[in-house]
């Protein structure tokens, strides 16, 4: 896989993708990474749009058939 090599970056950047990177569970280089791949593609995965993707995964539309008693082993406490 090609390596890239970029000069000259202002330390306030680096600073702020260091932060970026920290925020999202990601190395420096993972951060860089996914920066890129969202630039390529055109358009950018907000935040607003992972939650709402996560909570369209998890939405159910009917009402659950189990209790917390089953699922938690208590009553409730």
């Amino acid at each position: 896989m090609p390596a890239l090599h970029i000069r000259n970056v202002d330390d306030a950047v680096i600073t702020a993708i260091k932060e970026r990177a920290s925020k999202n569970h990601r190395s420096l280089e993972g951060e860089l990474r996914q920066i890129l791949t969202e630039a390529a593609r055109g358009q950018p995965v907000t935040h607003k749009q992972r939650t709402e993707l996560m909570l369209r995964i998890v939405s159910v539309p009917q009402e659950s058939t189990v209790g917390r008693e089953e699922i938690y082993g208590d009553d409730g406490r």
